[in-house]
């Protein structure tokens, strides 16, 4: 079975500390030999980013955006989550990596 490239994008207020559990996920990532895209961006530019993707991670901070973001994305074939506190305060990509892969299915 071929893997599909997840196509991951995180959000957060500015898009600094997204940056920063991007590149985590990619690392845990790439020692799994998982296929991921990682971009890191403020929730302003989901529109542009939408049809780009098909995970998206938000950061804990933004949790009470959750439903105007799932209705943002309905019609999309698009997962959504919100990473834990925990996971994103220590910038823990294999735990974020965990999650994405749980998302599966």
């Amino acid at each position: 079975m071929v893997k599909m490239a997840k196509n991951i994008l995180l959000i957060c207020g500015s898009g600094a500390s997204s940056g920063f559990m991007a590149a985590a996920i990619r690392k845990a990532a790439k020692k799994r030999g998982e296929e991921v895209t990682v971009k890191a961006a403020s929730e302003s530019q989901l529109d542009e980013r939408i049809n780009e993707i098909n995970y998206l991670l938000i950061g804990p901070h933004l949790s009470y955006m959750l439903a105007d973001l799932k209705a943002q994305i309905e019609g999309k074939n698009v997962k959504i989550a919100v990473i834990p506190p925990a996971t994103y305060g220590t910038l823990n990509g294999d735990k974020a990596l965990d999650l994405i892969l749980s998302m599966e299915g």
